[in-house]
């Protein structure tokens, strides 16, 4: 007994000093966890079509394949939208030969023409989308300002085709926003976009907010006034080539844009030929756990 307690007596100061010594270290040191590489594109696919204007979706079934990217934003996407894309469902079946989820937010979504017999065709829509090999956790298809092509004499005004994808990278929640642009000269709507697309991103969250990025077409060069604001809180991942026209690119128009929770590595524009009229660009990305 008076060995135990000789033992005791020396022995529990020597645990609590060893205690206090790891509870030091480790609040010194944090445990810090290791980034998630993420390979992530963006790519307008211009309807299935070629810069050839040929629909080929096995050619760009074989474009989007050879990025090996885990995340891709598209834009330009039929869903049975018409003759061009032979009426076809370009969103679920590149996810379906991809072995991808996908995500997709029509900006129109017009009623189909009448049968003459048989079941109501679905709705013609025209969007973006994005393909994920990662679970899809939850999709919102937020309102911008958009200049319609499908009347005349369109004013600015609030339409859908903003899409919010949030998806599980290894645990990690990722918002992945996939957008396209206004294309004409007056860079009035894309900067009223820019700021629509910014309140969006920056609303509060329960808990704490998921990584983002941004993919899209922006219709504009990386120097261009109106999307100044974004990279007050976004950084380009500027690939160093141009995306467009898809045979000789001489500008940049399309982007991967990281923003809180993302470390971009490297990027740049893939070599695809002319499966669409753009080249896509391709970013490996670090997420960190928030």
């Amino acid at each position: 007994m008076r060995i135990h307690l000789a033992l005791r007596r020396h022995v529990v100061p020597l645990l609590l000093a060893v205690g206090l010594v790891l509870t030091a270290t480790a609040t010194a040191h944090p445990a810090t966890p290791h980034p998630v590489p993420l390979r992530v594109a963006t790519y307008n696919i211009h309807a299935g079509a070629g810069e050839d204007e040929v629909f080929d979706l096995d050619r760009q079934v074989r474009a989007l394949r050879s990025l090996d990217a885990d995340v891709i934003g598209l834009q330009e996407v039929d869903v049975h939208w018409g003759e061009r894309s032979q009426w076809r469902d370009l969103a679920r079946e590149l996810a379906h030969r991809l072995e991808m989820h996908v995500a997709f937010a029509p900006i129109y979504s017009l009623d189909p023409a009448p049968a003459a017999s048989g079941p109501t065709p679905p709705r013609r829509e025209f969007g973006v989308a994005v393909l994920s090999r990662h679970p899809v956790l939850r999709v919102r298809n937020h309102e911008i300002t958009r200049l319609s092509t499908q009347g005349e004499n369109p004013l600015p005004e609030p339409a859908p085709g903003f899409l919010q994808a949030t998806v599980a990278v290894r645990g990690i929640p990722l918002d992945v926003y996939a957008t396209h642009l206004d294309y004409r000269p007056d860079p009035a709507v894309r900067a009223a976009q820019v700021a629509d697309m910014l309140r969006v991103m920056d609303r509060p969250c329960p808990g704490r907010c998921p990584a983002h990025l941004l993919l899209g077409d922006f219709n504009a060069r990386p120097d261009a006034p109106e999307l100044a604001q974004l990279w007050t809180t976004l950084r380009d991942a500027e690939p160093g080539a141009p995306t467009f026209p898809a045979s000789a690119p001489d500008r940049r128009i399309d982007y991967v844009a990281a923003g809180t929770g993302t470390a971009i590595r490297r990027a740049w524009t893939a070599p695809t030929g002319i499966a669409s009229d753009h080249l896509p660009v391709v970013a490996d990305l670090h997420l960190t756990r928030r």
